[in-house]
């Protein structure tokens, strides 16, 4: 199912060795519905990506003084956690506002039968 969220990259941190980020933690914000509406409903996801880590990435991570780093390349670190933070936040919307569960509703009006 197809839904319609936002993402928003919202936490970058370096991880320093010798002036060279060798390590970044990063996250993204997921944002779906109306903030204050019923229908709103949000995530933070995070990673940690290190040097060692990454291989094969149109950009690898090679250690450099953070001034360096752009913003595509923190976005193309986080490339191999979006595509499961996506199909894990289209299941909370999912779940959680398109198709909450149903809850039990009490019969009040409930009369217990005779001893017959």
């Amino acid at each position: 199912m197809a839904i319609n969220y936002t993402t928003e990259f919202t936490h970058a941190v370096p991880y320093l060795s010798g002036g060279k980020v060798v390590e970044w933690e990063l996250g993204m914000t997921y944002s779906y519905g109306t903030s204050g509406q019923s229908n709103w409903y949000q995530s933070q996801f995070d990673t940690q990506v290190s040097s060692s880590w990454v291989t094969g990435l149109s950009s690898d991570f090679t250690p450099k003084a953070e001034n360096k780093w752009t913003r595509v390349e923190l976005l193309t670190l986080m490339q191999p956690s979006t595509g499961l933070w996506d199909q894990v936040f289209t299941s909370q919307v999912d779940s959680v506002i398109i198709n909450p569960p149903v809850s039990p509703q009490p019969d009040n009006s409930f009369v217990i039968p005779d001893a017959s």
